[in-house]
């Protein structure tokens, strides 16, 4: 019985053959977006249709596990009258961004005829149909399949679900309209990705591409006048403004909250595009006009003004906001304790200023040794920082006995006379010097001690001997450096490795020659 006495003859736009749907636990999703999450199952809806979110519902079959019949028919406009025939018929909106849906079975069940189906880009109106709904306890083999028909047509107004034709012997299933308006406001309002920044962006979802599609409506009716009151309405660190225009119009925005609760508050808005909400009542009721808003949004505000219109001044999200800013700002202040603990650590006490952080030096190695010597060099000012590098340029030199080499001589006389090092000192980051200093026959060759900090990355415990030299002469180097804060930073922490065992007496002079 494919076509019903009775039923809308208008031509489709298209229509799909029967097809075999498997289903289990006697549900089946439509779907616009793959994946997509939303409202939990049992929350709207009746014995045919439960909504789940702006993409999905979820359809109930007889047949708890087993086949069914399905079509699809895409009509070109609403039909003029539900069909007959059927035992129960429903209907909902979806945001179908990318003008496809699927029919699915609860555990994947596919058919090919009911994937990916064309339908109109941006809202749709999905009426469900369905006849012979029997569990396979009490089904023959003279009963005629299950059948589910799903008619769908373009709309610019979203409202809400509704059952057209009750099944005479469905239940009644309790509505939880503060569940969905707090699923819907936090929707709205979610937390940014916590995936790292060093991994790439994820690519846009096609599905979700709403490029080009035009602002919607949201309607609501209500058989008697209701209050809708003008202020604020809180979503942690966002709220809404309703301001009045006129007696029956308002301007809904969004904006950030004047005290946010998380530690990272949001700046991001939804929509930073105002919308309009008209009032009107006549003979029939109340109605509720949203008007402007963003198609993919549509859903969650006709769920959050379900919620408002029935009970005014609750904002059943706020609980849950409240709950997600308090991990929030215990998960930042234990990160900000360790960190606290790990500087500590690292740096022999508090974090030195932030200019020494910035810079890329040997600063943490110096303060391991001696914290306060750091602090005093970031305190001079930058023509002192400059006279420290070389001083302990020259303390380097001297007590590797490089201080007499000819060509070292002469490049650490120049720093101090305040001209640029020599090319062959700097080029190559100082390697072509380096390999200078270890192939100079004239060059000492003696070692100190080394003994590695215990508490750095990578280190193994235990003395081991350096080539002495080798130590001192990133002293020089370090005065090629053009900040004078990293320069003389450097140049101390190379000379104080470089005296050995000596190191204590040298840091005592560095501390009297940088007052």
């Amino acid at each position: 019985m494919d076509d019903v006495h009775g039923a809308d003859h208008r031509t489709p736009a298209s229509v799909t053959d029967w097809a075999r749907l498997f289903v289990s636990y006697s549900q089946y999703e439509v779907s616009a977006v793959p994946g997509a999450s939303g409202v939990k199952i049992y929350t709207l809806g009746d014995d045919l249709l439960h909504v789940g979110g702006p993409n999905q519902f979820t359809g109930f079959c007889g047949i708890h596990t087993g086949w069914i019949e399905a079509r699809v028919r895409v009509l070109p406009a609403p039909p003029a009258e539900a069909d007959v025939g059927w035992d129960a018929i429903s209907e909902a909106t979806l945001w179908s961004p990318s003008g496809r849906l699927s029919v699915i079975g609860l555990m994947g069940g596919t058919a090919e005829a009911l994937t990916d189906v064309a339908v109109p880009r941006g809202l749709i109106r999905v009426r469900v149909h369905a006849r012979d709904r029997l569990h396979e306890t009490v089904r023959t083999d003279d009963d005629p399949p299950e059948r589910h028909e799903l008619h769908i047509w373009a709309v610019s107004e979203e409202t809400p679900w509704r059952t057209v034709l009750a099944d005479p012997g469905g239940r009644d299933w309790e509505q939880k309209s503060a569940k969905a308006a707090e699923w819907a406001m936090l929707s709205l309002v979610p937390r940014p990705s916590g995936r790292p920044a060093i991994l790439p962006p994820l690519p846009p979802d096609p599905y979700e591409d709403d490029t080009g599609l035009s602002r919607v409506a949201v309607i609501r009716y209500r058989p008697a006048p209701v209050e809708v009151s003008v202020g604020v309405l809180p979503a942690g660190d966002l709220e809404v403004r309703l301001e009045r225009v006129d007696g029956e119009t308002l301007k809904w925005s969004w904006a950030t909250a004047d005290e946010p609760i998380f530690p990272r508050p949001l700046a991001t808005l939804p929509d930073g595009e105002p919308s309009t909400v008209r009032l009107t009542s006549g003979p029939d009721g109340f109605t509720l006009r949203h008007e402007g808003v963003l198609g993919r949004h549509a859903f969650a505000l006709g769920l959050i003004w379900d919620h408002l219109l029935d009970t005014a001044g609750s904002y059943p999200w706020m609980e849950t906001l409240r709950e997600q800013a308090a991990e929030a700002t215990a998960l930042a202040e234990k990160t900000r304790r360790l960190q606290a603990e790990r500087d500590a650590e690292q740096w022999g006490g508090a974090p030195p200023s932030d200019r020494v952080r910035r810079r890329f030096s040997q600063a943490r190695s110096l303060a391991r040794i001696d914290r306060p010597l750091l602090d005093r060099i970031d305190a001079l000012p930058a023509a002192r920082q400059r006279e420290a590098a070389c001083w302990a340029a020259r303390r380097a030199m001297r007590v590797a006995g490089l201080e007499q080499i000819g060509w070292i001589a002469d490049a650490l006389a120049d720093a101090e006379a305040d001209h640029p090092l020599p090319r062959s000192i700097t080029e190559q980051s100082g390697t072509a010097a380096f390999n200078r200093l270890l192939s100079d026959p004239e060059v000492p060759h003696t070692t100190v001690p080394l003994r590695p900090d215990p508490k750095a990355f990578g280190v193994t415990s235990g003395v081991t001997e350096m080539l002495q030299q080798a130590a001192a002469f990133p002293a020089l180097i370090a005065l090629a450096d053009d900040d004078p804060l990293v320069a003389a930073i450097n140049a101390v922490y190379s000379a104080a490795i470089a005296h050995g065992d000596d190191r204590d007496r040298f840091l005592t002079d560095a501390h009297i020659a940088l007052r």
